[in-house]
């Protein structure tokens, strides 16, 4: 059941990747994974249910790379951002192969954000990490919009 990180697809399959895994998640447990920012409160509950019985991490990297890719599509649809491929010192530096840029250009690491919340607990909270997340932007708006509409421009 393990994968590695190198077994990830690349940005652009990321999304038909988290898309097999939340109807196989649904159809197994029934999880309302809806892709809406108040379901990753579901995804610490998920993982905190998995610490619970305290398995090595490898029997669950899977599963975890799964919730992870969902926290990164709940970005790009609701954020705005967009995965991308990781370069080199990222892979090294964040143990993916892919991360999501946000529109500010700041780039993160959700597939590692839920290992942390696995490895660490309530403290990595998911729903938090989002909701702090700098450089957020509402999906189908421009960047600058709203400060030009604030100046009548």
């Amino acid at each position: 059941m393990e994968q590695r990180a190198a077994e990830l697809p690349d940005a652009e399959g990321m999304r038909s990747y988290t898309a097999r895994f939340v109807t196989d998640m649904s159809e197994r447990s029934r999880l309302p994974l809806d892709y809406t920012v108040a379901s990753l409160r579901l995804v610490d509950l998920v993982v905190d249910g998995l610490r619970r019985n305290r398995p090595v991490r490898a029997g669950v990297d899977r599963f975890l790379h799964g919730l992870g890719a969902y926290t990164g599509e709940v970005m790009v649809r609701r954020a705005g951002a967009r995965w991308v491929d990781l370069d080199a010192g990222q892979r090294e530096m964040f143990g993916q192969p892919v991360g999501v840029r946000m529109p500010d250009g700041r780039v993160w690491n959700p597939l590692g954000k839920v290992v942390k919340r696995f490895e660490h607990g309530p403290g990595e909270s998911i729903e938090r990490f989002y909701l702090l997340l700098h450089g957020r932007q509402p999906p189908g708006s421009r960047r600058g919009a709203a400060q030009r509409a604030a100046c009548g421009r």
